[in-house]
C-alpha cells in the first residue's frame, strides 16, 4: 500500500474480492450454522448427541478450506491445512482422528465467529469504502436518469439541482473511492491476518517445520547407516576376498620358487599384501563392524572393550535389539570415548555399564583418569554429541580436573527381540 502505482495496480480490486467473497460467505455460513442446528435439535431427539458431534467435526473444516483458499486473492503465501492423516481408511477412523485433534475445533470456532461477526464487519467496510463513493461517483448518471436532468439526490442527503454541482460531486466521489482504496487494502490486510492467525497459526507452521525435519533427519540417518553397512559389505565381499586370494597365491608362489632374489621378492609381496589385508580389516571394522550387525550392541560393545589399551570391565545387559540407527551410534561413541580414554585419560581401568529402562538406551563409561576433559580440546567430544543428537538423545560429560571422568548416554528407543527384528 505504501507503493505509488497501489491505486492502480490490481491490489484494491483484490481487495474488494476478498471481501465481497467474505460477505457472501459468512452469510452463507450463518445460514448453514442455523439450518444444522435446527436439523440437528430435530435429529437429537432420535439419536442423542451423534448429530452435534458429526457437525462440530465437519462445520469448521470446509469453511476454513474455503477460507485458505480465499486467503491467495491478497496472501500469496499458501495456508495449507495441519490436519492429521488417518491411520486406516474408512469414515470412522477419519471422524475420530478429526475429534482428536486441536485443528478441527480451532476451525469450528472461526467458523461460528466468521457466521456471527467477521463477515457483518467486511460488508460494512466494503460498503462505506467501495459502494458509497461509487454512489457519489454516480451522481451524473443518476441526475440524467432518475432526476430527468433536473436533480439528483447524493447520498439521499443532498439535492443537486446543476451539472456543475454534479460534476463536483462526481470529482468528490473519485477523490474518496481511492481513499477508500487504502480503507478496502487496511481491512482485508487485517481479516486476512487474522484468519490466518487463526486456522494457520504460526505455531503450527513452525511445529509442522519441526516435525518435517525431524523426519528428514531421520531418513537421512538411515540412509546414511544404510550406505555405510553397504560400503562395509562391497569391501568385505568384495576387496578382502580379492586380497586373501592374492596373498595365498604370493604364499603359495614364494613355496614354489627356488630360493634367490625372486623367492625375496615374493616373501616381501606376501608380507605386504598380509599387512594391506590387516588394514583393509581395521578399515572395515571401522565402517561397520560386522558383529554388531549379527551379534548385536552386547557384543560390539564388548569386542571394543577387547580391543582397548586400557583393561575396560564390561555390565551391559540388553533384553533385546535397539534399532539399528541407535545401535550404531551407541557403539561408535563407546569406540570413540574408549579411544580418547586410552590416548588422554592415562587411566589404570575404566567401565561400561548400561541398560534399557523406560524407553529409553543408557550407557555409562566411567574411567580413572586424570579428568579435565574439554570438548574445546579436540577430544571428539563435540562430535560425539552431535552423533548423540541427530537421534533425539542425550550426552552428559562429567570431569573434573584431577578425576574420575564419567560419560553418560541416553538414546530413546524401544527394543525388539533378535527373531523379530530379523523377520
Amino acid at each position: 500500500m505504501s507503493r505509488p502505482g497501489y491505486l492502480l495496480s490490481a491490489w484494491p480490486w483484490r481487495s474488494a474480492a476478498y471481501l465481497l467473497t467474505g460477505t457472501a460467505t459468512g452469510a452463507a455460513t450463518l445460514v448453514g450454522i442455523v439450518v444444522a442446528a435446527a436439523v440437528c435439535g430435530a435429529l437429537t431427539l432420535v439419536l442423542v448427541g451423534l448429530p452435534l458431534l458429526v457437525v462440530a467435526a465437519l462445520g469448521g473444516i470446509p469453511v476454513a478450506g474455503m477460507e485458505r483458499r480465499r486467503l491467495r486473492l491478497i496472501d500469496r503465501a499458501p495456508a495449507a491445512g495441519r490436519h492429521q492423516v488417518p491411520a486406516e481408511p474408512g469414515l470412522r477412523p477419519w471422524l475420530a482422528t478429526r475429534l482428536r485433534e486441536p485443528a478441527t475445533w480451532r476451525e469450528l470456532g472461526y467458523a461460528l465467529l466468521f457466521a456471527g461477526l467477521l463477515w457483518p464487519v467486511d460488508a460494512v467496510a466494503l460498503g462505506i469504502a467501495l459502494f458509497l463513493p461509487l454512489s457519489v461517483v454516480a451522481t451524473p448518471v443518476l441526475m440524467a436518469t432518475v432526476g430527468d436532468g433536473h436533480e439528483a439526490k447524493v447520498l439521499k442527503q443532498w439535492t443537486v439541482t446543476t451539472w456543475p454541482a454534479a460534476w463536483g460531486v462526481a470529482v468528490l466521489g473519485l477523490l474518496l473511492l481511492a481513499l477508500g482504496a487504502y480503507v478496502l487494502g487496511a481491512t482485508a490486510g487485517a481479516r486476512a491476518a487474522l484468519t490466518r492467525l487463526l486456522i494457520a497459526p504460526p505455531e503450527a507452521e513452525l511445529g509442522a517445520k519441526v516435525v518435517e525435519l525431524s523426519r528428514s533427519r531421520a531418513r537421512l540417518v538411515d540412509a546414511f547407516e544404510a550406505e555405510r553397512r553397504r560400503i562395509e559389505r562391497d569391501l568385505h565381499d568384495g576387496a578382502q576376498q580379492r586380497l586373501v586370494a592374492l596373498s595365498m597365491t604370493l604364499g603359495l608362489a614364494r613355496l614354489d620358487a627356488p630360493p634367490g632374489p625372486l623367492a625375496d621378492q615374493l616373501t616381501k609381496a606376501h608380507r605386504e599384501a598380509g599387512d594391506a589385508l590387516a588394514e583393509l580389516r581395521e578399515l572395515i571394522q571401522g565402517i561397520y563392524p560386522k558383529v554388531l550387525t549379527d551379534y548385536g550392541l552386547e557384543a560390539a560393545v564388548a569386542d571394543a572393550a577387547d580391543r582397548c589399551a586400557v583393561p575396560v570391565d564390561v555390565d551391559l545387559e540388553l533384553p533385546g535389539r535397539a534399532p539399528q540407527a541407535v545401535e550404531s551410534a551407541a557403539y561408535f561413541v563407546v569406540c570413540e570415548a574408549l579411544a580418547n580414554i586410552a590416548k588422554h585419560s592415562g587411566a589404570r581401568r575404566a567401565r561400561i555399564a548400561g541398560g534399557h529402562a523406560d524407553g529409553r538406551l543408557h550407557l555409562e563409561l566411567h574411567d580413572d583418569g586424570r579428568g579435565g576433559a574439554d570438548p574445546a580440546a579436540g577430544s571428539g567430544l563435540t562430535g560425539l554429541a552431535d552423533r548423540v543428537s541427530v537421534l533425539d538423545g542425550r550426552l552428559a560429560l562429567t570431569s573434573p580436573p584431577g578425576g574420575p571422568t564419567l560419560l553418560r548416554v541416553e538414546f530413546p528407543c524401544e527394543l525388539t527381540r533378535a527373531a523379530d527384528r530379523s523377520a
